[in-house]
């Protein structure tokens, strides 16, 4: 299934943040084994093949200025190039790889919180339908926290705040999925646990009202009406004009305490 989230990440931040060169264009096309060039043609290579969309090739590119030129200013500057290049390839592994390389050898640079964003992004990037392992949905979520309680200022933690409202709704539809995978199989009490969670853990999402509607259906099937009389008022208070609060509502008409 293909990822909703995907490529929501305005690209035109990140464009901000690429390094650009004016120097001489790529004069050996296609080339990208240890051909000893110097530096600013190496650079010019890459940024070439980025220019052209060539994403892996430029990421390639990018690496070979660094084990080229290790000590040069170009080599910071290509590391996360590489990454970026990986990251628009969609090769997110190597992205990640490539950041945290930058991040181990320069971690108080003036472009750490882009390395950090560029990670945030790369997990985000491979978030899965609900129907699928989350792992890299948290993933995702911590490397946004992070990067708010690193840089709490910075563009990048304004974006990733937005981030995490889409992560967040994302994780809850994961838990009312399995939620409601256990209320079709009469494991009510199972059922209760999940949609207890949309409910505790994740109440500004827009599944909470049917998490409520749940929890009233599973603690009158539990023989508990007054846990769903709480549940239903609660959705009653803050939903009223919900179709799950409708549903609710004759559900508890049903079962008078």
């Amino acid at each position: 299934m293909r990822n909703p989230l995907r490529r929501t990440a305005t690209l035109a931040a990140l464009a901000a943040i690429v390094f650009t060169a004016g120097c001489a264009t790529n004069r050996k096309k296609g080339d990208i084994g240890y051909v000893a060039r110097d530096v600013d043609t190496l650079y010019s290579a890459a940024k070439d093949r980025l220019d052209r969309s060539q994403y892996t090739t430029a990421a390639i590119l990018f690496d070979e200025v660094e084990r080229q030129h290790p000590y040069s200013v170009w080599a910071r500057r290509a590391q996360l190039m590489s990454a970026f290049s990986y990251y628009m390839g969609g090769d997110y592994q190597k992205s990640i790889e490539s950041s945290q390389r930058f991040l181990s050898i320069h971690p108080g640079n003036k472009d750490a919180p882009y390395a950090y964003y560029l990670i945030a992004l790369d997990y985000y990037e491979q978030i899965s339908d609900v129907t699928r392992d989350q792992k890299i949905t948290q993933q995702a979520l911590d490397s946004m926290n992070d990067i708010i309680r690193r840089y709490p200022d910075s563009r990048y933690a304004a974006d990733a705040r937005l981030k995490i409202d889409l992560i967040r709704d994302h994780l809850a539809g994961k838990e009312m999925e399995i939620g409601r995978f256990y209320e079709r199989r009469g494991q009510w009490l199972a059922a209760v646990v999940r949609f207890r969670k949309v409910v505790d853990e994740y109440d500004t999402t827009s599944h909470t009202p049917e998490a409520l509607q749940r929890l009233t259906e599973s603690y009158l099937a539990l023989g508990i009406p007054e846990e769903a009389k709480k549940a239903a008022a609660v959705l009653g208070a803050n939903y009223p004009g919900s179709k799950w609060y409708q549903r609710s509502f004759e559900l508890m008409q049903k079962h008078p305490s």
